[in-house]
């Protein structure tokens, strides 16, 4: 079966997702023009090699909908012949977008493809494109639906993670990224957006605060207390899983994932389609998984498909250098971590969502672009790239420095 190569990555700043946010001006399109634009140019890539470009977006409705790879491609200048398709497995969409072009490229139909994702949500609002999950009992009674941060604290509860720990884990997370920043660890990597004009409107991920320490977050008033109490999502918390007699609501703003905007692409070929565009691999694509897991604590999934993906390849966490764990919300982490042993020096090493943001259908995509340019920084070998998922699932992808 013919290996799939990592030959490039690029991701943009990441944008606060909010009208005032400096990227509100600029649409999905765009951004997804300019991951695209830069891979293409920077690569000095022939686009007529290119089979496929797969992006995830989770929300695609609006001037973010209507097949957003297609018209990405086109407005980027892929030629005519380079066709698109847009993908949704909620927050694990760019990293599912990267391991369907691997996919295409080790099944031998394709030689040549990008994977990668879009999302502006401070255009296009959170859960803009509805569902029935949410809305028909059909569906939420059966899989105990709650909202999001009231799973994340179910988990803290279930596990045993307080608010100190929490809190904690978030001020290390923006410890890292603008230790990372300072360092220059995404300079080769982060694209900046321009205007028409060719005037940079943002080149430095905006949602981060540095200054974030316990005491600052200790004065935030956790955000799932009444979604949880009056909205009666505790009960079903507490349905699901009887053996907890009360939620502990510990997640708020500071230790949640940032609402942001953005877009990345990541360039995946065959040896030969690599010989034949003048590009060097950087890294093998070696095992990906997906899988569904317990809808009510829905935000474990990482820990399922690790399992599965070990199981299936054989490794083990002794042979993953790094892991980067998508930073949902403070407790995913804190279980992913619990529940493998692995020491904090090996886990989010650059800082993560809860620091960056969390640009939905782009955060797989970036956040394995980033553990790339951290095992070549480092001259580690192998890295293993998760996130949870909306309504209980988990995808994970294990990567090899060339």
């Amino acid at each position: 079966m013919p290996e799939a190569f990592i030959y490039d990555h690029v991701r943009t700043p990441r944008g606060r997702g909010k009208s005032d946010g400096s990227l509100h001006e600029v649409t999905a399109l765009a951004l997804a023009e300019t991951a695209l634009r830069a891979i293409k140019d920077r690569n000095g890539l022939d686009t007529k090699l290119v089979d496929d470009v797969v992006l995830g977006c989770v929300d695609p409705v609006g001037e973010a909908g209507g097949d957003i790879a297609r018209a990405a491609a086109l407005v980027a200048d892929y030629g005519n012949h380079v066709p698109g398709v847009q993908i949704n497995r909620f927050c694990a969409s760019g990293l599912d977008a990267v391991n369907f072009a691997a996919a295409q490229v080790m099944s031998g139909q394709q030689d040549m493809a990008i994977g990668g994702g879009v999302e502006s949500m401070s255009r296009i609002g959170l859960g803009a494109s509805g569902g029935a999950w949410p809305v028909d009992p059909a569906i939420a009674v059966k899989s105990y639906f709650m909202p999001q941060g009231v799973s994340a604290d179910l988990i803290a509860t279930k596990y045993g993670f307080s608010r100190d720990d929490v809190d904690a884990y978030a001020v290390e997370s923006q410890r890292r990224a603008e230790r990372s920043w300072k360092e220059g660890r995404f300079k080769n990597s982060v694209v900046p957006v321009r205007d028409v004009n060719g005037l940079t409107i943002l080149a430095h991920d905006e949602h981060m605060r540095p200054q974030t320490d316990m005491q600052s977050l200790a004065s935030l008033k956790a955000s799932f207390v009444q979604m949880g109490e009056m909205g009666g999502f505790d009960a079903v918390a507490i349905d699901a899983h009887p053996e907890i007699e009360a939620v502990d609501h510990v997640h708020h703003a500071g230790n949640s994932s940032g609402i942001v905007d953005g877009a990345a692409a990541v360039l995946i070929g065959s040896k030969e389609a690599g010989v034949a565009a003048g590009l060097k691999p950087r890294a093998r694509i070696r095992a990906f998984a997906n899988i569904g897991s317990e809808p009510a604590l829905m935000l474990t999934g990482p820990v399922d498909v690790t399992e599965k993906l070990f199981r299936r390849s054989g490794m083990t966490t002794a042979d993953i250098d790094l892991f980067e764990l998508n930073e949902a919300f403070a407790s995913v982490v804190l279980r992913y971590q619990q529940a493998f042993d692995i020491p904090s020096d090996r886990l989010n090493v650059c800082g993560g969502a809860i620091a960056m943001g969390h640009p939905l259908g782009a955060t797989g995509a970036m956040i394995l672009g980033t553990v790339l340019d951290e095992l070549e920084r480092t001259g580690k070998a192998t890295a293993l790239v998760t996130l949870c998922i909306g309504a209980g699932m988990g995808t994970a992808t294990v990567i090899e420095r060339v």
